[in-house]
């Protein structure tokens, strides 16, 4: 049998802007401006559409932590405040003081007038009525979450929150925003995630420190894919710009932003073996796609290899849940050649034929 599956077209770039990046925490995508907002320690820093041109908003905005637009305002956490700026001239319209707050991390918003903000240290959920700046309220929607959370993201749809946890094995929880209750949408194998947020086509994007990458889910949560690019280092408040299908990706540990960028769908046929491993498109491109389905959870190593059986690049070597899977070959680099991709998973090895 073979199934269809819809896969996007990906470019890669990474914005070296070390003399002007430092503590790169959050990124936020002004769509009226065609730029990116990236906190930057102790300011504020914009960049256009391109990637190619940085400068400073605003002349006192900074921001620590998590950020959002809304009604022509940048909303950020900035030393355990929510602060509002002016988009058009960078001056502050709101300085409002959480009462007890303690560590206000990742931040989202309905695109009207209320903004979430998490408590990582008191293991917190604020909702912030922003309606009128001038006097703005919250009250405490999550009084304990259990887990450590951290990024955040609103999903209309279904009228909730989603957010990510700190730490081992970290689950992906939701908050029904009609009673306020919580529940836990999926266990991950993911370390340490900081950020989440969500294309126009229903599916999340979640970074982690451990491992070190992107994960992608669709709507229900039940596939799941991996993002990867070269530079990503400790991924932090992560930005889906839908209008222009663009994922920023804040990397806090080397104080640089990477970019992920998507174009439309394309379908393609899957090719059938006992575990449905395929890579397409053929011959390969940072386009292609790695994919494969477990029938548990298991060590997963895939490795590239020569005609004469020589490492060339190791792609994955981790543990993975049961289900199918799929990897983005983004910043994968071969020399021209064939080549074969060699799977293995817990112990058992399939081989397919590459060519670049």
């Amino acid at each position: 049998m073979k199934n269809l599956f819809l896969i996007f077209c990906l470019f890669i770039a990474q914005l070296p802007f070390a003399q002007n990046l430092s503590q790169v925490e959050s990124v936020e995508y002004d769509a009226v401006s065609g730029r990116f907002l990236a906190s930057n320690g102790n300011s504020i820093v914009e960049v256009d559409g391109d990637g190619n041109e940085v400068a400073f908003f605003g002349t006192t905005a900074q921001a620590e932590y998590g950020m959002e637009i809304m009604n022509g305002a940048l909303f950020v956490i900035d030393n355990n405040r929510i602060k509002a700026y002016n988009l058009g001239d960078g001056s502050q319209l709101m300085n409002f003081q959480i009462p007890g707050a303690s560590f206000l991390n990742g931040m989202a918003s309905d695109g009207d007038s209320r903004l979430w903000v998490t408590d990582f240290s008191l293991k917190k959920i604020h909702e912030v009525n922003v309606a009128d700046l001038n006097n703005p309220s919250q009250t405490v929607i999550v009084a304990n979450t259990v887990s450590t959370p951290n990024g955040i993201v609103f999903d209309g749809l279904n009228n909730r929150l989603l957010f990510v946890n700190w730490g081992s094995n970290a689950s992906i929880k939701a908050v029904d925003l009609s009673d306020n209750s919580m529940t836990t949408v999926t266990a991950t194998n993911l370390g340490n995630c900081d950020g989440i947020d969500s294309d126009a086509y229903g599916n999340y994007y979640v970074s982690s420190w451990s491992p070190t990458r992107i994960t992608k889910f669709n709507s229900d949560f039940s596939v799941s894919q991996i993002i990867t690019a070269p530079g990503i280092s400790s991924p932090a408040d992560i930005c889906y710009a839908q209008s222009i299908d663009t994922l920023a990706i804040p990397n806090s540990g080397n104080s640089t932003i990477t970019y992920v960028g998507f174009s439309a769908p394309i379908s393609v046929a899957e090719t059938e073996d006992s575990f449905g491993l395929s890579c397409y498109p053929n011959p390969l491109s940072d386009k292609s796609i790695v994919e494969f389905s477990l029938p548990q959870e298991g060590e997963v190593d895939i490795t590239f290899i020569d005609i004469n059986g020589r490492l060339i690049h190791q792609l994955i070597h981790e543990k993975l849940s049961s289900g199918r899977h799929q990897i983005l070959l983004a910043g994968l680099n071969l020399p021209s050649g064939n080549y074969f991709c060699r799977f293995n998973w817990n112990g058992v090895e399939e081989v397919i034929p590459v060519v670049k």
